[in-house]
């Protein structure tokens, strides 16, 4: 990666497991679409609601040539979220599912201009 990871906790305390588990998510993104300029995952525990208990929220802002800017900002109520994990799996699987999109997109393009 040309940047380092912008890593930020918000509401919550700053865990190693957790930025290790960004890094590798982030290196698996990196292994198949190909380098990231820039990006920044804030991690979010939010006030507790008298409805839901204590959620994470994933903020994810990265760019990478060719896919352009990629954002996820996850403001669910899955009370799976609760663990902090699962929510990181869940926002890190729909930037991956942006990024299907995008280069799967993209290569239909390049195949009807050579066509």
């Amino acid at each position: 990666m040309q940047v380092p990871v912008q890593i930020s906790f918000h509401g919550c305390d700053h865990s190693d497991a957790v930025h290790s588990d960004i890094q590798a998510h982030i290196n698996k993104i990196e292994e198949f679409y190909g380098r990231i300029t820039r990006c920044r995952v804030v991690v979010e525990l939010p006030h507790k609601s008298q409805a839901q208990g204590k959620l994470f929220h994933f903020n994810i802002d990265m760019t990478l040539p060719g896919a352009g800017h990629i954002v996820h900002n996850d403001r669910g109520s899955d009370p799976a979220h609760e663990d902090v994990h699962v929510a990181l799996r869940d926002a890190f699987n729909a930037v991956d599912h942006q990024l299907k999109r995008i280069v799967g997109k993209r290569r239909d393009e390049q195949r009807q201009a050579t066509a």
